[in-house]
């Protein structure tokens, strides 16, 4: 009871803190050090620096602040323009027509950026306005791009990833490979959904337009060709074990900076304006990390973890039940934390139980990251919903009515997941086998 009574306390100590409009490191840090300063005899203050320290000099983090940094540069580029254009050629034939370049080219946006604000943003800035002028669904348009929008979390080189990996000590090379097939998968489903609502729903997508020779279409599709290729090689490179994550980044930071040169989008004021924004979203990341790193010491310290570990085990759930406990619990963080909180604050205490229950914990950080995919989309902390709200002018009412069947489709895609675990597993033994 006296354990119940002191995390009761962290908790709500944790929701004033977050309430009150601290920063999420800054509040991690100072439960923490509520924790062991009130409630233990150990010294918080030498615990704080150490811990801090320690997890501050991670070898892993340094791809962190370089993927988000080719992200940014591109995304100051004209890929967004490129994108559809690029793209609509090709899609343009398929049931649902141009609404597959919201799922497709979120899907390229997300192997540059791995955000997925950043992905939702940089693909709807041009593709909302053109299929409006198009005459499509407004519902749908924004649904798309928010459901694929979140493919920035799962498609690599993904930020979430990196953050989980360093979390659960967990290869990030293998959780890169891990999310390939299940982000297809995703994008799969996503235009299945398209092409079968389009099929009930013909009035509201309006004509094909005239029919390209392969030739236009090559031509229009020519900027994207080096971006596409640039994703290959960062990716090929770790999976054929030439390259590690950082060293992939760094491949890949220079490849965006000589493709903006090659377009004309790279400026000393682009390339100062990326380097900052990478700068702020790293260094917050970062802070995330570093606190719930010292918010675990402190829950360690209280044997919190180890109390609910046994309570959970107590209840003597099936693993499939152990799943569903776990995505109702995440599902409703998520309508509070942003992604990086809610893999950091969880991972200490979920990946024992999930592991003792037989998973592989590389499929878990796959799993983890596709309903983390979920809390994208559900109010009030939904940050692709916010985004679409701005880009729309639409009320969160109706971008998340628009949003609400794609979050049910990546509900079926972690049904998938869960009954088929090897459409995580198999290309990073794959990779491991070699």
């Amino acid at each position: 009871m006296e354990i119940l009574t002191i995390t009761g306390i962290l908790g709500l100590s944790l929701l004033i803190l977050l309430a009150g409009g601290l920063w999420i490191g800054v509040t991690l840090t100072a439960v923490g050090y509520l924790a062991i300063g009130a409630f233990s005899p150990a010294p918080a203050g030498s615990l704080m620096a150490t811990t801090l320290w320690d997890n501050s000099w991670n070898w892993a983090l340094t791809a962190l602040p370089l993927f988000v940094w080719m992200g940014e540069i591109l995304f100051r580029s004209r890929l967004s323009e490129d994108m559809f254009s690029g793209l609509a050629p090709w899609l343009d034939r398929l049931p649902g027509r141009l609404l597959h370049v919201n799922i497709v080219g979120c899907g390229v946006m997300a192997a540059v950026a791995g955000s997925s604000a950043v992905t939702c943003a940089t693909v709807g800035r041009m593709s909302l306005p053109e299929l409006q002028r198009r005459g499509y669904s407004e519902s749908m348009a924004i649904g798309t791009l928010a459901g694929s929008g979140t493919l920035g979390l799962l498609i690599p080189p993904s930020i979430m990833m990196i953050v989980y990996g360093i979390s659960a000590q967990q290869s990030i090379s293998r959780l890169f490979i891990a999310g390939i097939i299940p982000g297809i998968l995703i994008m799969a489903l996503f235009m299945g959904y398209v092409m079968i609502w389009s099929a009930f729903n013909k009035e509201a997508v309006p004509p094909a337009d005239v029919a390209l020779p392969f030739r236009e279409k090559l031509r229009r599709s020519r900027r994207l060709f080096p971006i596409v290729i640039l994703i290959a090689v960062v990716i090929g490179s770790i999976y054929g074990g030439y390259a590690t994550p950082t060293e992939a980044a760094t491949l890949g930071v220079f490849g965006a900076l000589g493709l903006a040169w090659v377009t004309g989008a790279l400026s000393w004021q682009s390339f100062i304006d990326s380097l900052m924004a990478a700068t702020r979203t790293s260094c917050m990341i970062t802070a995330i990390i570093l606190g719930a790193a010292f918010l675990s010491v402190g829950m360690a310290f209280l044997g919190i973890p180890a109390m609910l570990a046994a309570w959970v085990s107590g209840l003597g759930l099936s693993p499939a039940l152990l799943l569903i406990l776990l995505t109702l619990i995440y599902i409703v963080l998520g309508c509070f934390l942003e992604g990086a909180s809610m893999i950091v604050l969880t991972t200490s205490v979920a990946l024992p139980m999930v592991v003792g229950a037989g998973f592989d914990p590389i499929w878990f950080g796959i799993y983890l990251i596709i309903v983390v995919e979920m809390a994208q989309l559900t109010p009030p902390v939904g940050f692709n919903l916010f985004v679409l709200h701005g880009m729309s002018g639409r009320d969160m009412w109706t971008v998340t009515k628009a949003s609400a069947p794609f979050f049910g489709i990546l509900a079926l895609g972690v049904a998938l997941l869960a009954l088929v675990p090897g459409l995580a597993t198999f290309l990073p033994n794959l990779m491991l086998s070699r």
